[in-house]
């Protein structure tokens, strides 16, 4: 008799692992039906920033796999519009409740896929039924948004609440549709991702293109004029608006597990071993946004909601629920992000991270160009390097610059994975051509001020 396999959650870690489990195991062998409370499967939340903004035309060029396309090719039962309320494991069943048609549905399972990932941080005052207050974690959340955007006529003023990567990204994309955009952080500056030092590249360069960034300026609630959003009102006054985007992070979407009884770990998410099968539990798995996984610089359990984690555990879990055998190896942070034309980069520990960690370090900033000074289009590049004293072993690594500066954050990627020293780094064998770096990378100037900093 097939086994049954129930899927909480449509996006990337949870048809990743159904498509991975059928791969592996034939129609007639296991049973998939997997539940989204939303109108869309396997879509990238991503790309949401460059809809919004227009600079991707059509919605669904950010869908990866329809449900059609989910049903037909890999015969998994995907019912959309349908929200799992309850895990019964004692019974090993579920409860949905159809949130199109109405009613209930109670289906049993022998495997169990939990993928519900992360839901935004909302404070009190933006639990309201104000319209014109948004926030975009999901692609249901970003329709609605450009659906506000495009009414005639459209809004002319936006508040970004937030600055951390979506805020920004948010924020570009607001300025980019021809809006007045005000970006309102409560800490000394957006980007809190990178050190404070690097975070100020990016404030500058935001302000250059337009962006009026109020930091260290806690909102305080909102005022409408005839059920519509009018401002935002702040501890520092009032802020006029006719759209309100909310950047205010996430957290996992661990109340179902919790109410269910499985284990939840310091960070708040779900506790996973490296197979993403749940700590202590037979025959549930979970992946994405709502676990908890190991940081491999720190050696603490992180939570880092990523599309691209969410990829891998789910391709992981589905692999070993197919019979098959695969491990997670873990997250060292990497990230990028741009705002118009300035490119963000970072990977492993900030400063801070590195002393909650223990670590005696030292850090180093090194400014050089994204190309040979002398080359049409060459523009400045600041990248950090963090080291572990006395040893050298890069800890951390951040970028902020022009053209080429993100996708350089992926060589200090490869070197902290795999441990390297910054003396190490000095000698790697970088490509070079004028157009698209100097002589001495900026990744290998950084890396030999380091050595220099190490040896003082």
């Amino acid at each position: 008799m097939a086994e049954r396999m129930i899927v909480i959650g449509g996006d990337a870690a949870g048809m990743a692992a159904a498509a991975q489990a059928r791969r592996s195991r034939g129609r007639d062998d296991l049973e998939i039906v997997a539940f989204e409370r939303g109108h869309f499967t396997s879509y990238s939340a991503c790309g949401i920033p460059y809809w919004i903004s227009g600079l991707v035309p059509d919605r669904d060029q950010l869908i990866a796999r329809d449900p059609a396309t989910h049903r037909e090719k890999f015969d998994i039962d995907v019912r959309l519009r349908h929200e799992v309320v309850a895990i019964d494991l004692d019974r090993r069943e579920v409860t949905a409740v159809d949130l199109a048609g109405g009613g209930e549905v109670r289906e049993p399972f022998d495997i169990l896929m939990y993928a519900t990932g992360a839901v935004p941080t909302t404070p009190d005052w933006a639990r309201t039924d104000v319209a014109g207050v948004f926030g975009v974690q999901t692609l249901d959340d970003g329709s609605a948004l450009r659906s506000w955007l495009d009414a005639d006529p459209p809004p002319q003023r936006a508040v970004v609440v937030g600055g951390g990567y979506i805020g920004v990204e948010m924020a570009e994309a607001l300025v980019l549709r021809g809006l007045s955009v005000t970006l309102v952080e409560r800490a000394e500056q957006p980007m809190s991702t990178v050190d404070p030092d690097m975070a100020r590249l990016v404030t500058d360069a935001m302000r250059g293109l337009g962006v009026d960034i109020r930091a260290g300026v806690q909102v305080t609630g909102l005022s409408e004029h005839d059920g519509r959003v009018d401002a935002v009102q702040t501890d520092a006054g009032s802020i006029p608006t006719d759209v309100v985007v909310l950047g205010l992070g996430v957290r996992p979407n661990t109340a179902l597990a919790e109410a269910a009884g499985l284990p939840i770990g310091t960070t708040g998410g779900l506790r996973v071993n490296r197979q993403m099968r749940v700590a202590g539990v037979p025959g549930v798995w979970a992946g994405g946004d709502c676990v908890e996984t190991l940081h491999r610089v720190s050696g603490m359990p992180v939570h880092v909601p990523l599309g691209t984690h969410a990829n891998k555990q789910g391709r992981v879990a589905g692999i070993n629920i197919g019979g098959g055998y695969a491990t997670f190896a873990g997250v060292i942070g990497t990230a990028v992000t741009k705002v118009c034309d300035l490119e963000v980069g970072r990977t492993g520990l900030r400063e801070r991270d590195a002393l909650a960690a223990g670590f005696e370090f030292v850090s180093v900033i090194a400014k050089s160009t994204n190309r040979a000074g002398y080359y049409p289009g060459a523009r400045p590049m600041t990248v950090k390097l963090i080291a572990e004293r006395p040893s050298g072993r890069l800890l951390g690594a951040q970028i902020v610059g022009w053209s080429e500066a993100a996708k350089r954050i992926d060589t200090l990627a490869v070197a902290l994975w795999n441990r390297m020293t910054v003396d190490d780094m000095t000698a790697l064998d970088l490509g070079y051509a004028p157009p698209y770096s100097p002589a001495w990378d900026p990744v290998l100037v950084a890396a030999r001020k380091a050595v220099d900093a190490l040896a003082r």
